[in-house]
């Protein structure tokens, strides 16, 4: 598929990304995520590109640059995936591959020689995604909470 076009994250575009997000991320609400969005266009550390396909918004890519340990990685700054997501229909067809050919782009310009990334443990769409994406798997880990 090449009929769709990346755009970089605008202030005219954050409600769009934050449209995306909750639908990833459906415990956060449109505010949270409203706000999240002109964080990033503020931020020369982030940034989010929108991808669209017949005038709608289908899909996003979240970068941040980190500077403190990030497993496996031996080199830093990194490029780190907050979030990625493709509306269902748009899948498979080319479009987060794309989404992250343009976060790798985005990584060199700010002097990356890593681009990494997190899931769930389960998640095994994404973890499918990520590896057909060129991602090696650095480790898996199990997080655990004792309340006192």
């Amino acid at each position: 598929m090449n009929d769709f076009s990346i755009e970089p994250l605008t202030s005219r575009t954050v409600e769009s990304l934050a449209r995306l997000c909750v639908e990833l991320w459906p415990d956060s609400t449109l505010q949270e995520e409203v706000a999240n969005g002109h964080a990033i266009v503020a931020s020369e550390k982030e940034t989010a590109y929108l991808v669209k396909i017949q005038h709608q918004y289908v899909a996003f890519l979240h970068l941040t640059l980190r500077f403190e340990y990030v497993e496996g990685a031996d080199d830093l700054p990194v490029a780190y995936v907050e979030g990625i997501y493709v509306k269902a229909p748009y899948r498979h067809l080319g479009v987060g591959r794309k989404l992250i050919e343009k976060g790798e782009e985005w990584a060199r310009q700010k002097g990356c020689t890593l681009l990494t990334s997190d899931t769930e443990v389960g998640n095994e769409a994404s973890i499918e995604f990520h590896a057909k994406s060129g991602f090696e798997e650095a480790n898996r880990v199990v997080c655990f909470i004792k309340r006192l």
